[in-house]
């Protein structure tokens, strides 16, 4: 039953991962860009909650509803000033979106110090479902394993039955053709990236009630994020959903061998689908 336990944990940190992983995915499905300040983002997120539950005294729950929208803004308005400049050269991006996380990373040190931070949402943080002695399953764990759901449920309906998803499936198969057509492709790139900063909101929220967080946090989950698209496989949305759950379970089992173990863990099982299938599980036929 300890097993189990590890692996129902690891299940349950999955959806978490798989917050991080599914803005990662789109944006880079739809205009190749390697965001490498995603997990940045993820905390400017997480601080935006700080801000709203501590000045407008909000449950953490409620400032999704102001902190989501926002960084949807910030995407749009990053891509469209800075980003869409960048995308004529493969290097551009990555050092343009390097040098972003930089910044954001001083700003935050400036504005919040390094301390940590953590966001209350009350009792349900440690509230769990008794199933026998040795395993329990978390309520927030659950909840952030539905969301994850229930985002991927989202991003599918809008991709396959959506007019904007229809632009932005063609604008990822053939950018050139698409621009034949009149579609804007720059402007496409813009709700691209804002819905992946929605996205990473999301994702830095949840991470703030779970655990703490300080400005340095961003890069580890920009990691975790890479690693799952990879292992679940490049452009495929669910596939997020399916590498998010094999790294958290492949680092619950590592932890559970030996606590020193649980991210070696993951990084090891990362490079095993690295080896054995490139493309991911869930991948497409080429990288």
């Amino acid at each position: 039953m300890v097993w189990v336990n590890a692996i129902v944990q690891g299940i349950l940190v999955g959806g978490l991962y798989a917050l991080f992983a599914a803005g990662l995915s789109l944006v880079f499905g739809v205009m190749r860009l390697v965001n490498l300040a995603h997990g940045d983002f993820a905390i400017v997120g997480a601080y935006g909650a700080v801000l709203a539950t501590e000045h407008l005294g909000i449950s953490p729950w409620l400032s999704f509803l102001l902190v989501v929208p926002a960084m949807a803004a910030a995407g749009f308005v990053l891509q469209m000033t800075v980003l869409n400049f960048t995308l004529d050269s493969s290097l551009a991006p990555l050092l343009a979106t390097f040098g972003l996380g930089v910044v954001i990373q001083n700003a935050l040190l400036e504005g919040f110090s390094p301390n940590v931070q953590g966001l209350d949402a009350g009792s349900i943080e440690t509230r769990s479902i008794y199933v026998t002695s040795q395993l329990s399953i978390g309520w927030f764990p659950l909840i952030t394993l539905l969301a994850a759901v229930a985002l991927l449920l989202g991003l599918q309906f809008v991709i396959r039955s959506t007019e904007l998803g229809r632009v932005l499936r063609a604008t990822a198969d053939d950018q050139q053709a698409a621009q034949i057509v009149g579609i804007d492709n720059r402007r496409v790139y813009g709700i691209a990236m804002a819905i992946s900063l929605a996205t990473a909101a999301v994702a830095g929220i949840f991470l703030g009630i779970r655990t703490t967080f300080d400005p340095g946090a961003g890069p580890v989950r920009l990691i975790f994020g890479f690693e799952a698209v990879i292992i679940g496989g490049l452009g495929s949305l669910w596939g997020t959903l399916v590498g998010g759950i094999v790294l958290g379970v492949a680092q619950a089992i590592g932890a559970q061998l030996n606590p020193g173990w649980g991210v070696l863990a993951g990084h090891l099982v990362f490079l095993a689908v690295m080896l054995v299938r490139p493309t991911g599980l869930l991948g497409r036929g080429t990288p």
